[in-house]
């Protein structure tokens, strides 16, 4: 049999028992060691590192000593047992190494503006731009690979779990799911656009409504909204799937018994027991500040108001007299600290988290103290003693706002001490569900009611709640799956009554003959059967981010944007060509700056 002219074995493969056999590898010059006489080059390709060692009396000696870091190359010769002393037990590969007798350089490389073994901190900029030398460090390949093997595992646990992957278009219509949409232009319909879909939600639920029970798909989702590091700009991919005949907690059994697997089997960490605790929205964003909580450390807001309602502290007083709130966060063992550790929380209050400044009464063995210690009466302290966490040498820190503030600064403030104080349980995921999410909001800025979350939701209680409760109270079958303070996906039980969905549309500004031209095929379909249905979208990205322990959602993605949604590497988005935009019927037209 003719032998490959690249390899016999991939650099990750060869072991002792493979001793005195004849090999060809080839891989890239990941480092190379010159010892005086001896030379060592570590070959890389995707399976490992083999060491190939030249001797002095080879004749291709001083063409490999000339290799740059990088170079692609093949190498042929016979492979050599280690002797003990010089095993290296990091690598696979490291009781064996290749005595090379021969080679050919098959890609040559020039001078590197990123190296690639050292794996040294560059610019974002830099990364983004050699984005396939980046590729070649091992901890981004092995993110990426990562990534590949835990798509597959919720492929086949999805398939094993009775739900079969469906493809829906991209070319679609706009739809209200919370961001900007990417508009293509289309060239037989001219001053007419298709969206890139922000999320394959309609057609999703078509699917259910056209009698195919249990779908999924890892789908490709396009919005235009800004970089976080917890969210790529521009496209990302999240696990999309519905089904028929079913409610809320069916979602969760699917959901539960999909993360605990897939998260056993790629990481060693801790993971919270099924079924994952279950929290209201109001209550989440009450004791932790935050419709996302993080569950590996306790530190919950408590509840304050009460012991202002009647107290002579006016200044809290005037705040609950006028519907306000009173939260503390009772916080173990800072009350020693010095006074500028209370100034520089006062400030990062005022500063970043947008409140008025941050009162604390510290509890120590001669009494109270802090900055309104003196201003409280006996009775109120006594009745905070009553009411909240109230050990010695705790300190308690009040925010007194109105309700939604006061969640937010409380839920920043709390993080903040998790940080400061090392709080976070290590190695462990910890799961929950935040549920009961409100149907409707007040927009101040548009002065009106508008969707909360998932238009498409069914709210609890149907039509029924919708004509009789004050939309601002009426609550959806709406959820969100949670791990250690990200939210991995939201979810819905939707709204397949035409009836229902005209009501819900209408509260939110939404006339019948906008519902009809904006979701026409989803009305029609309703009006011919429809199943109760819901479901829920995983972000891939997200999940592998937890996976891999990693803080930046682009060291999980193989090609990312900027946070300018720039990609730098193919140099996206560029101008068109003025043939392009005629073909297009587009015309450029400079925004115009307001003054």
């Amino acid at each position: 049999m003719k032998s490959h002219p690249y390899r016999s074995h991939t650099c990750g493969e060869l072991r002792r028992e493979h001793a005195d056999l004849a090999v060809r590898i080839s891989g890239w010059v990941h480092r190379k060691r010159d010892h005086g006489a001896l030379l060592f080059i570590d070959l890389r390709d995707h399976y490992g590192i083999t060491q190939i060692v030249v001797t002095p009396d080879s004749s291709i000696h001083a063409g490999a000593a000339d290799l740059r870091t990088e170079t692609v190359v093949s190498f042929a010769g016979r492979v050599a047992p280690r002797a003990p002393e010089t095993v290296n037990t990091k690598l696979d590969t490291g009781e064996i190494e290749i005595i090379a007798e021969t080679f050919e350089v098959l890609g040559p490389a020039e001078t590197l503006p990123i190296t690639v073994a050292d794996e040294k901190d560059y610019p974002e900029a830099t990364r983004l731009t050699y984005r396939f030398l980046d590729l070649r460090r091992q901890s981004l390949h092995r993110n990426i690979m990562l990534r590949a093997k835990v798509i597959a595992s919720i492929r086949r646990r999805m398939t094993d779990m009775g739900f079969n992957e469906f493809q829906t278009p991209i070319l679609t219509s706009s739809s209200p799911e919370g961001a900007r949409d990417y508009l293509v232009p289309s060239r037989v319909h001219p001053g007419r656009f298709y969206a890139l879909p922000q999320a394959p939600q309609q057609f999703k639920q078509l699917l259910m409504v056209a009698g195919f029970d249990r779908y999924f798909q890892i789908a490709p989702c396009f919005r235009d909204e800004d970089a976080r590091a917890d969210r790529s700009p521009g496209e990302f991919y999240q696990l999309d799937l519905e089904m028929s005949f079913v409610e809320q907690d069916d979602v969760f059994t699917v959901i539960e018994t999909l993360f605990d697997g897939l998260f056993r089997e790629f990481s060693d960490w801790k993971i919270n027991e099924t079924p994952f605790p279950r929290i209201p929205y109001a209550e989440a964003r009450r004791r932790y500040g935050s419709d996302k909580p993080d569950l590996r450390f306790g530190l919950e807001i408590e509840e304050a108001t009460e012991a202002f309602r009647t107290s002579d502290f006016m200044a809290f007083r005037r705040i609950v007299d006028q519907g306000g709130v009173v939260r503390v966060l009772a916080v173990p063992g800072v009350a020693g600290q010095s006074r500028s550790f209370f100034d520089n929380l006062d400030r990062l209050v005022k500063e970043e988290f947008g409140g008025k400044g941050l009162a604390y009464v510290s509890l120590a063995e001669d009494g109270p103290k802090g900055s309104i210690a003196r201003a409280l009466s006996r009775e109120t302290l006594d009745t905070l003693r009553a009411l909240l966490t109230s050990e010695m040498g705790t300190t308690w820190f009040f925010v007194a706002d109105e309700e939604k503030k006061a969640c937010d600064i409380g839920g920043k403030l709390r993080l903040h001490f998790a940080d400061v104080l090392d709080l976070r349980e290590k190695n462990t995921f910890r799961f929950c569900w935040i549920v009961d999410f409100p149907m409707y909001e007040y927009d101040e800025q548009e002065k009106k009611i508008v969707f909360s979350h998932n238009p498409f939701s069914m709210p609890q209680g149907g039509l029924e709640a919708l004509t009789g409760k004050n939309p601002l109270d009426v609550l959806a079958y709406q959820y969100d799956i949670v791990c250690n303070g990200i939210e991995l996906s939201s979810g819905a039980i939707r709204n397949h009554r035409p009836d229902v969905m005209y009501k819900a549309f209408e509260i939110a500004g939404y006339p019948a003959e906008a519902v009809e031209t904006r979701f026409g095929g989803m009305i029609r379909a309703f009006r011919f059967g429809a199943p109760p249905h819901g479901g829920i979208a995983p972000g891939i990205d997200r999940i592998v981010m937890l996976l891999a322990d990693q803080r930046n959602i682009r060291e999980v993605i193989a090609f990312p944007m900027n946070q300018n949604a720039e990609d730098l590497l193919m140099g996206a988005p560029s101008e068109a060509t003025e043939e392009q935009l005629r073909t297009l019927h587009i015309q450029v037209r400079q925004s115009v700056r307001k003054e």
